[in-house]
């Protein structure tokens, strides 16, 4: 019997394992926090508790973690930004951001409720082209300082064999297209190539300088970039995944990869037109790979065209999770590992495509959790 470390870790290197991994994608109990009272914390709601146990002592723990830096420079945009920050009448949290930029005032607006835990923006910062340029013009600093790493190697000991700990990062992509409501991006990443490029061009200055220091100073680690979803069909058209995502995302992968780390690339949606394109980054694993409908591939077609380069993270949905009957959710957690292990590959890990956000968690979804465990411990 492996430990789920060993699992997990077998599985990254395309080695033989005793059984497929199942993971719970963000759900780890670390993350969660259940005993921290915060009323903006959901996972404090006893309803939570089965499933945060259940993650903890069955699941291969794959622990979502941010690494800081220290002894970096203060931005000289901090002196142009102000922050005003309250609650609404519902107790919500209120955000808001203005950035004075020439003789425009850019304002950002977010939304966070006590019962669901997700912020919402609720006004993007750029709202056209010309907020677009007075924003480029911004003045930037130049990256410096070394990453913390303290804090994810003491969440590495509080896992142990339990699972692992990956580095979660975003891609230049995903520190764009949020700047702008989807409906104002997918119309200025189609018209505005060049503005589009210097924009990725200012964000992967600093995110390749980071990379490539948490790189060197935790190798070996498994790493999540999730953006490319932004330029993912039916937003952009496959050239422009290719301009805005391989161009900019394969030096983050070989940063990773030359440091003995393991790439996983995070892409919702529909994957058939842009497969080509992601195994052109050179990275070592894909998720969530959804099933049609939400996607347009079955997991059969990725493990058989692809499984030789990737590890493949998935195939269920939340939504499945959460609201199919069990008997017949479990014959999509049959499908997707008995897809996902055929004939030749590296490996997969069973996984759904997101978690559950509610404060009330459903007793349903707990028991498809459960068969989650139930058939992937005994699948052979």
């Amino acid at each position: 019997m492996m430990t789920r470390r060993e699992r997990l870790m077998r599985t990254l290197r395309g080695e033989a394992v005793d059984r497929p991994p199942v993971c719970f994608y963000e759900i780890d109990k670390i993350r969660q926090q259940p005993d921290n009272p915060d009323p903006f914390n959901i996972y404090h709601d006893p309803s939570w508790k089965p499933l945060l146990d259940l993650a903890w002592e069955k699941s291969d723990i794959v622990s979502l973690t941010g690494v800081g830096f220290k002894n970096s420079p203060v931005s000289p945009q901090a002196e142009l930004t102000t922050i005003e920050n309250g609650f609404n009448a519902e107790g919500s949290r209120l955000g808001c951001r203005k950035i004075k930029a020439g003789n425009r005032v850019l304002t950002e607006r977010s939304q966070r409720d006590r019962d669901i835990d997700t912020t919402w923006v609720t006004e993007h910062l750029l709202k056209d082209v010309d907020d677009f340029k007075a924003y480029l013009e911004l003045p930037v600093e130049e990256p410096a300082g070394e990453p913390d790493i303290a804090p994810f190697l003491e969440k590495e000991r509080l896992i142990g064999d339990r699972g692992i700990a990956l580095i979660d990062t975003p891609d230049p992509l995903c520190a764009v297209a949020p700047l702008f409501s989807m409906a104002d991006y997918t119309v200025i990443a189609l018209t505005e190539p060049e503005l589009m490029h210097r924009a990725l061009e200012r964000a992967a200055k600093s995110i390749y300088y980071w990379t490539e220091a948490v790189a060197k100073a935790l190798p070996g680690r498994i790493w999540r970039i999730y953006g490319p979803e932004y330029a993912s069909p039916p937003y952009l058209p496959p050239r422009l995944f290719h301009e805005y995502v391989t161009l900019y995302v394969k030096p983050m992968v070989d940063m990773i990869q030359g440091y003995g780390g393991f790439a996983r690339i995070h892409c919702h949606g529909k994957l058939r037109q842009i497969l080509d394109e992601i195994v052109a980054t050179g990275c070592a694993a894909l998720d969530p790979i959804e099933p049609p409908i939400q996607g347009d591939v079955e997991m059969s077609y990725v493990r058989k065209n692809y499984g030789r380069q990737l590890v493949l993270f998935g195939n269920l949905e939340i939504s499945d999770i959460e609201n199919l009957p069990t008997e017949l959710f479990a014959q999509k957690v049959t499908t997707a590992l008995r897809e996902g292990t055929a004939g030749t590959g590296r490996g997969m890990v069973l996984m759904p495509s997101a978690a559950p956000y509610g404060r009330h968690l459903a007793t349903l979804t707990v028991r498809n959790y459960e068969k989650m465990v139930e058939l992937t411990e005994n699948f052979a």
